[in-house]
């Protein structure tokens, strides 16, 4: 099983970038997917989900109207699109799958906010 991040990186406040993760070794379309982020001497909390179909999804409402979740179950790879960040918005970024008692994460992608 393998869950790869990719797309993070530093960018100014009100820029965008669009993050990756790319799951292996498991049966993509029959888990929810989620992005998660941990914020130095933070706890990690989740930012969006949706569920193994995509026909509903979930925000923190930090990110509501800023963030999107989307997923591609032919190409077995989840996205977060995140428009008008903010400094607060830097944290290490990680998607997750879960099936039941089956759960699993990648290793993360750091984005940075700053100017």
């Amino acid at each position: 099983v393998q869950l790869v991040e990719s797309g993070g990186g530093l960018v100014q406040p009100g820029g965008s970038l669009r993050l990756s993760c790319a799951a292996s070794g498991f049966t993509f379309s029959s888990y929810a997917m989620s992005w998660y982020r941990q914020a130095p001497g933070k706890e990690r909390e989740l930012v969006a989900g949706i569920t193994s179909a995509g026909g509903s999804t979930n925000y923190a409402d930090s990110v509501k109207g800023r963030f999107t979740i989307s997923r591609d179950n032919a190409k077995n790879t989840v996205y977060l699109q995140m428009n008008t960040l903010k400094p607060e918005d830097t944290a290490v970024y990680y998607c997750r799958a879960d099936f039941f008692t089956w759960d699993y994460w990648g290793q993360g992608t750091q984005v940075t906010v700053s100017s």
